[in-house]
Protein backbone atom coordinates (compact mmCIF):
# COMPACT_ATOMS: atom_id res chain seq x y z
CA UNK A 1 0.00 0.00 0.00
CA UNK A 2 1.48 3.51 -0.81
CA UNK A 3 -0.17 6.99 0.04
CA UNK A 4 0.80 9.67 -2.50
CA UNK A 5 0.10 13.54 -1.03
CA UNK A 6 -0.21 16.49 -3.11
CA UNK A 7 -1.30 19.95 -3.20
CA UNK A 8 1.22 21.78 -1.07
CA UNK A 9 3.05 24.72 -1.98
CA UNK A 10 3.25 28.88 -1.57
CA UNK A 11 0.38 31.11 -0.19
CA UNK A 12 0.22 34.45 1.22
CA UNK A 13 -1.37 34.44 4.76
CA UNK A 14 -5.41 34.14 4.65
CA UNK A 15 -4.77 31.81 1.42
CA UNK A 16 -5.97 28.71 0.82
CA UNK A 17 -5.02 25.27 -0.44
CA UNK A 18 -6.52 21.70 -0.58
CA UNK A 19 -4.07 18.66 0.19
CA UNK A 20 -5.23 15.57 -1.55
CA UNK A 21 -4.14 11.83 -0.57
CA UNK A 22 -4.54 8.70 -2.60
CA UNK A 23 -3.83 5.17 -1.47
CA UNK A 24 -3.26 2.61 -3.54
CA UNK A 25 -2.63 -0.97 -3.21
CA UNK A 26 -4.11 -4.06 -2.10
CA UNK A 27 -6.80 -2.07 -0.09
CA UNK A 28 -9.82 -4.21 1.41
CA UNK A 29 -11.38 -1.05 3.42
CA UNK A 30 -9.62 2.11 5.31
CA UNK A 31 -10.81 3.08 8.23
CA UNK A 32 -9.16 5.71 9.82
CA UNK A 33 -7.49 8.72 7.53
CA UNK A 34 -5.70 11.40 8.82
CA UNK A 35 -3.04 14.73 8.56
CA UNK A 36 -0.13 15.20 10.47
CA UNK A 37 2.20 18.22 10.38
CA UNK A 38 5.79 18.76 11.65
CA UNK A 39 7.13 22.46 11.06
CA UNK A 40 11.06 22.49 10.96
CA UNK A 41 12.66 21.52 14.59
CA UNK A 42 9.18 20.53 15.74
CA UNK A 43 7.66 17.45 16.63
CA UNK A 44 4.57 16.03 14.02
CA UNK A 45 1.56 16.83 15.09
CA UNK A 46 -2.22 15.74 14.17
CA UNK A 47 -3.74 17.79 12.16
CA UNK A 48 -7.02 16.16 11.58
CA UNK A 49 -8.59 13.18 11.22
CA UNK A 50 -11.67 10.86 9.90
CA UNK A 51 -13.05 7.90 10.50
CA UNK A 52 -15.09 5.21 8.19
CA UNK A 53 -18.40 6.56 9.88
CA UNK A 54 -17.19 10.14 8.55
CA UNK A 55 -16.64 11.51 12.11
CA UNK A 56 -14.01 13.93 12.00
CA UNK A 57 -11.43 15.72 14.95
CA UNK A 58 -9.29 18.57 14.62
CA UNK A 59 -6.13 19.91 16.46
CA UNK A 60 -7.29 23.44 18.13
CA UNK A 61 -4.95 25.25 16.23
CA UNK A 62 -7.08 24.64 12.76
CA UNK A 63 -10.64 24.14 13.91
CA UNK A 64 -13.28 26.75 11.93
CA UNK A 65 -10.18 26.85 8.98
CA UNK A 66 -9.57 23.49 7.90
CA UNK A 67 -11.87 20.65 6.80
CA UNK A 68 -10.94 17.11 6.31
CA UNK A 69 -13.10 14.82 3.94
CA UNK A 70 -13.01 11.87 2.32
CA UNK A 71 -14.01 9.78 -0.77
CA UNK A 72 -13.50 6.18 0.47
CA UNK A 73 -14.53 4.85 -2.96
CA UNK A 74 -11.43 6.11 -4.27
CA UNK A 75 -9.11 5.89 -1.30
CA UNK A 76 -8.60 9.40 -0.87
CA UNK A 77 -8.62 12.04 1.85
CA UNK A 78 -8.64 15.69 1.48
CA UNK A 79 -7.47 18.58 3.71
CA UNK A 80 -9.36 21.95 2.70
CA UNK A 81 -7.16 24.99 4.43
CA UNK A 82 -8.43 28.41 4.93
CA UNK A 83 -7.41 31.17 6.31
CA UNK A 84 -3.56 30.28 6.60
CA UNK A 85 -1.21 31.54 8.85
CA UNK A 86 2.57 31.41 8.75
CA UNK A 87 2.54 29.37 11.21
CA UNK A 88 0.43 26.81 9.49
CA UNK A 89 4.10 25.93 7.53
CA UNK A 90 4.89 22.51 7.82
CA UNK A 91 5.18 19.24 5.99
CA UNK A 92 2.11 17.58 5.93
CA UNK A 93 2.25 14.04 5.70
CA UNK A 94 -1.02 12.03 5.52
CA UNK A 95 -1.62 8.44 7.52
CA UNK A 96 -4.14 5.53 7.28
CA UNK A 97 -5.13 2.36 8.76
CA UNK A 98 -5.90 -0.04 6.08
CA UNK A 99 -7.45 -3.27 6.30
CA UNK A 100 -5.23 -5.51 3.93
CA UNK A 101 -7.07 -8.51 3.93
CA UNK A 102 -5.96 -10.00 7.26
CA UNK A 103 -5.94 -8.36 11.10
CA UNK A 104 -4.51 -5.99 12.53
CA UNK A 105 -5.07 -3.40 10.80
CA UNK A 106 -1.72 -1.56 9.14
CA UNK A 107 -1.03 1.89 9.52
CA UNK A 108 0.46 3.72 6.36
CA UNK A 109 2.28 6.98 5.64
CA UNK A 110 2.48 8.98 2.47
CA UNK A 111 5.93 10.97 1.50
CA UNK A 112 4.60 14.46 2.63
CA UNK A 113 4.07 17.83 0.97
CA UNK A 114 5.06 20.89 1.99
CA UNK A 115 3.13 23.93 2.49
CA UNK A 116 4.57 27.34 3.16
CA UNK A 117 2.57 30.37 4.12
CA UNK A 118 4.70 33.67 3.47
CA UNK A 119 4.11 37.21 1.67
Amino acid sequence: VQLQASGGGLVQPGGSLKLSCVASGTIFSINAMRWYRQAPGKQRDLVAAIIAGGSTNYADSVKARFTISRDAAKHTVYLQMNSLRPEDTAVYYCNADVYIGTLPLREYWGQGTLVTVSS
